[in-house]
């Protein structure tokens, strides 16, 4: 007999599963882990927060050339011929996504500086390789942090511009389009 309230073999798997990740998560207790309130999220759902964070404490921080195997070398930017720039510039774009290497806000750069910029910045750039299929690294090719005037200027939306121009009371460049309209792989922010 079934009884009503009676955990189901998938609850009681869940269960266990929770119990193992909070053990593994132990050593590693922050308050994020606090954070999960597990009566807002199934079982199943808290489990898969809570494996995502052991497989980011787990994860080796690697330069992004070596998640490549072999390690991803390209030609130095001042020895590629304009011609072969833009089939090796999409090449490693192509290489880049299937590693979850989005490169976000790039209509702003050509071609060239946009190469130069996978070589001399992303390449070499120490990041944490999580090998989980919808985990993406969105690399901010508009420097948003540095400098906000290329965001403001060609990806900002209206709403943005006045909440940046209110809150730091600087001033606002103009809107422009960007120079470079490129089609690349997109992933969900």
């Amino acid at each position: 007999m079934i009884y009503p309230n009676s955990p189901k073999s998938d609850d009681v798997e869940h269960l266990l599963r929770n119990a193992q990740l909070r053990d593994a998560l132990e050593p590693l207790y922050d308050e994020s882990i606090g954070r999960v309130n597990a009566e807002l999220m199934s079982t199943s759902s808290e489990n898969d927060f809570l494996q995502s964070m052991l497989e980011w404490e787990r994860a080796p921080i690697l330069p992004i050339a070596e998640w490549f195997r072999p390690t991803l070398q390209l030609p130095s930017p001042d020895s590629v011929e304009d011609v072969a720039l833009q089939q090796l510039l999409n090449k490693t774009v192509n290489q880049l996504f299937e590693k979850n290497i989005i490169l976000d806000f790039t209509d702003h750069l050509t071609d060239r500086q946009l190469y130069c910029l996978i070589y001399r910045d992303i390449l070499p750039a120490h990041e944490k390789q999580i090998a989980r299929r919808n985990n993406y690294l969105h690399w901010d090719c508009a420097n948003t942090d540095g400098d906000p005037d290329t965001w403001l200027r060609y990806y900002a939306s209206e709403d943005d511009r006045n909440a940046w121009a209110e809150e730091t009371q600087c001033y606002l460049p103009p809107v422009e389009a960007p120079p470079f309209q490129r089609e690349l792989p997109r992933a969900p922010m």
